[in-house]
């Protein structure tokens, strides 16, 4: 049985701990790997190597850092099949979706290798007569990211490589039930030049957050996941005075005008609603049928029809749920719909894969006539399930969004530029997109959740991600002339 090490100190090692927690396939229910819950002795020798690790790697040079993740996106590149069959193994997607989930994080590390770019402060001659004013971005320290489950290689990094790039070194959790991808990917970096010290793995679940969060050395948190752990995060991580940037659950809407194009539209719903299982926090979960749009119930239905279940790595277009717990409780969900009076047109419970019988599956389900009372409404369900809204126009679409209380993302799907002007004006959500159903930026902008979905005041990678892992350090300066100023000053100079 494979037991997942640890990176301490630029060495891959083995926990001594006497706890290990099962990695399942989720399309079999065979256990393919145990990972260990990290001692808290494991957990001080990683900070306290990230710690000395710091006080060189924050001298060099920023060109040597940008090269170690221009070496690091060539390696990802050559190894992308390779990445994808371990994610899709242990986490459960198909094949083709974890190629995106790490190549969308291959972007970012792209993003890292331009640091120079990034990172420049700014300077102002002759502030005052002789004095001239800059400032400078410099690193935090030692920081750390604690990740989910749902994209074990795109969210670890959106976090290492922004915060390794800018100087700090740091310590990363990745999820307990998925970790191998990362795991991987930690590896190419060290492959890639990442110096000792300057990246520690640790591993387990809420007592190594805990520890993340109390200890006093890291100085700042990024974390991803749920909205319960979001939030015990942030209010601990900054109890003990870190920085901490949480982005955490959602319910994201896509509004459907009658002029919308309707074949590209009901794709891209399709996808977007169902697509990962349903386990993206930026999946179209609520859609909101304006005027005669709500004629498009029926096709709709027809194209969650036409989706193919099966296990990751057959590669078709639903895969697993993580666990049966998480199944559990989607159709736990899924049935308190249909108590509260929610029109279960399309049911995925009962599902069977034939070959595999023990999977977590859940099949696409569409639920109309659904009300904000609701608690398949009110909930993130996370997993495979399309709650179907009514507006009799524009405005009432988004009055309907803004009172929800979530701001991951949204969309809108017309072929009117005064309409789409007007939701992208009007709507109090972080992203948003235009025809186009996920709405994730590109690592040149930041994620921009808002609202409930985020804590924090500053998104991972991009420009935030800069921000937050730097701190800002201004320098006032003269340098006198030969000929000393005369005479002592005791009051501001005008």
């Amino acid at each position: 049985m494979h037991h997942v090490q640890q990176l301490i100190n630029g060495q891959f090692v083995d926990s001594t701990t006497s706890e290990w927690i099962d990695i399942t396939d989720p399309a079999t229910q065979e256990v393919i790997a145990k990972v260990p819950q990290t001692t808290d002795d494991e957990i001080n020798q990683a900070v306290a190597a990230a710690q000395k690790a710091f006080q060189t790697w924050r001298k060099t040079p920023i060109t040597t850092r940008a090269r170690v993740f221009l070496k690091y996106q060539e390696l990802i590149r050559e190894h992308m099949d390779e990445l994808a069959e371990i994610l899709t193994a242990e986490q459960g997607k198909t094949i083709a979706d974890a190629r995106g989930d790490v190549f969308r994080g291959l972007e970012v590390v792209e993003h890292a290798a331009g640091i120079a770019n990034l990172q420049i402060g700014d300077f102002v001659e002759n502030v005052a007569t002789g004095v001239d004013t800059y400032s400078i971005w410099q690193p935090l320290g030692v920081c750390a990211g604690i990740t989910p489950f749902n994209f074990p290689a795109m969210i670890p990094l959106w976090m290492f490589p922004m915060a390794i790039a800018t100087g700090n070194t740091f310590i990363l959790k990745p999820s307990e039930q998925d970790p191998m991808v990362t795991m991987r990917l930690v590896e190419l970096a060290v492959e890639a030049g990442v110096p000792e010290g300057v990246l520690n793995v640790v591993h387990g679940g809420k007592a190594t957050v805990d520890a993340i969060c109390d200890h006093p050395d890291i100085k700042a948190v990024s974390f991803v996941g749920s909205t319960a752990v979001g939030k015990h995060v942030y209010e601990r991580a900054s109890k003990s005075g870190k920085r901490a940037q949480c982005m955490m659950g959602a319910k994201n809407h896509a509004v459907i005008l009658p002029d919308a194009n309707k074949e590209q539209t009901l794709n891209q719903l399709a996808g977007a609603a169902f697509g990962a299982a349903g386990q993206r926090c930026m999946a179209l979960s609520v859609v909101v049928l304006v005027g005669a749009a709500g004629e498009w119930i029926e096709d709709i239905k027809a194209k969650a029809e036409g989706l193919v279940v099966s296990a990751g790595k057959n590669d078709k277009d639903l895969g697993p749920l993580i666990s049966p717990a998480a199944k559990a409780r989607v159709e736990h969900l899924i049935g308190t719909g249909v108590e509260e009076g929610a029109s279960l047109i399309l049911d995925g419970r009962g599902i069977t894969v034939e070959g595999f019988e023990k999977g977590n599956f859940v099949g696409p389900t569409i639920f109309d006539n659904v009300t904000a009372e609701m608690q398949i409404y009110k909930e993130e369900i996370f997993g495979p399930v399309l709650c179907i809204m009514r507006a009799a126009d524009l405005d009432e679409a988004i009055e309907l969004l803004n009172a929800n209380p979530n701001g991951n993302g949204t969309a809108i799907f017309t072929q009117s530029g005064a309409a789409a002007h007007k939701f992208q004006q009007d709507i109090m959500v972080g992203q948003i997109g235009i025809n186009l159903p996920i709405p994730v930026p590109l690592p040149m902008f930041s994620f921009s959740g808002s609202r409930a979905s985020k804590l924090g005041d500053l998104g991972p990678y991009g420009k935030q991600a800069v921000q937050f892992y730097t701190q800002t350090k201004t320098v006032t300066a003269r340098w006198f002339d030969d000929e000393a100023s005369r005479g002592v000053n005791t009051t501001i100079s005008m």
